[in-house]
């Protein structure tokens, strides 16, 4: 043999041996693919009843978003007529509240002017009041009067 066919069969040889290598690579990497396939098919079995029931949940919590927004607008509503109801009544029950005992204290203060007034025997005047700044001199009333003066002072005080 020659060296040029014993390069040759060495070349052959050792392509053979680079050949035998790669299958031998090969048929571990397509072991290792058929490993991931199963592993990615149980893993989409897995999976997939727990997408769906994450979906079926979503819509749910859609579903109870979208009612609950809608409850709070209503609720929004009911509070804004709450609001205007209140407004009006705090206004009613105010003036109903402070009107009484205001209209109770003009009163007494009227009266009670009218009746020193009288006791002074000051003639009343409805546009300026019973009492005027010229009428505060005191006087005395007699207690031996006759009885005609007397009943004329009560016709005159009614």
């Amino acid at each position: 043999m020659t060296a040029g066919e014993l390069v040759l069969v060495v070349a052959a040889v050792l392509c053979a041996i680079g050949f035998a290598a790669l299958i031998v690579v090969l048929v571990r990497v397509l072991d290792t693919l058929e490993i991931v396939r199963g592993e990615v098919d149980e893993l989409r079995a897995e999976t997939t009843p727990l997408i769906r029931e994450l979906l079926v949940t979503t819509e749910e919590a859609r579903a109870t978003v979208d009612e609950a927004r809608a409850d709070l607008q209503r609720f929004d509503r009911v509070l804004g007529s709450a609001e205007a109801i209140g407004d009006a009544v705090s206004v009613s029950v105010a003036r109903t509240t402070f009107s009484a005992p205001m209209i109770k204290a003009a009163g007494f203060v009227r009266g009670t002017s009218r009746t020193i007034s009288r006791l002074r025997g000051a003639p009343s005047d409805p546009a300026t009041g019973p009492v005027g700044p010229r009428q505060l001199e005191t006087r005395t009333i007699e207690l031996d009067e006759p009885d005609d003066v007397r009943s004329h002072r009560r016709r005159r005080r009614a």
